[in-house]
């Protein structure tokens, strides 16, 4: 089974799939962790901050690449974002042609009060980040949201809406983990 788990930057995704990993028999692959080392070893990119920023035809060109490797993976969470929000506007995280290659069972999307993630980016020194509002955040989680049904009409996968309450990582990682593990 493949799995896409997913939220805007800051909502604390890291941090729940860490969780997740310790509790389950998933690896857990950063779609975009592997479009970077794609983009990196052909001199594109220095750091993962620049692959928002390549011309959209690039970015899909290395979308395509990693799906068709993550494809052929089995019982993976694929940690991913919805939406990439470009200079040119939101960009699907996966577009039909990922989505064709992965076969996802199942859609998770991390969310957490639009307030707090401000508060988590600004502490977040080992990132460059677009100085969004708390509103752009919102906006982004929204928009989230729309595309994830979107993908969810083509594919037939399941749509699960997780809050990561501030402080309590724990709860949106079980929350997962009860839906992950086969039942009795």
């Amino acid at each position: 089974m493949r799995v896409v788990i997913s939220g805007v930057a800051g909502v604390g995704k890291s941090t729940v799939l860490e969780l997740v990993r310790k509790k389950t028999n998933y690896d857990i692959i950063n779609f975009g962790t592997l479009m970077f080392e794609m983009a990196r070893n052909i001199d594109l990119v220095k750091d993962r901050d620049e692959l928002r920023k390549l011309p959209v035809d690039t970015q899909i060109n290395l979308q395509k690449k990693a799906s068709a490797a993550i494809g052929k993976m089995n019982n993976v969470i694929i940690d991913t974002h919805m939406t990439i929000k470009t200079p040119d506007g939101y960009l699907p995280g996966l577009p039909e042609w990922v989505i064709r290659e992965l076969k996802v069972s199942a859609y998770y999307l991390i969310e957490a009060d639009p307030e707090q993630i401000l508060k988590r980016r600004n502490l977040d020194s080992s990132r460059r980040r677009d100085s969004d509002t708390a509103e752009d955040i919102k906006e982004h989680q929204e928009v989230n949201r729309y595309y994830a049904s979107s993908y969810s009409v083509y594919t037939g996968a399941t749509i699960r809406f997780i809050l990561n309450v501030d402080g309590k990582p724990d709860i949106a990682a079980e929350n997962i983990v009860r839906r992950l593990m086969p039942h009795d």
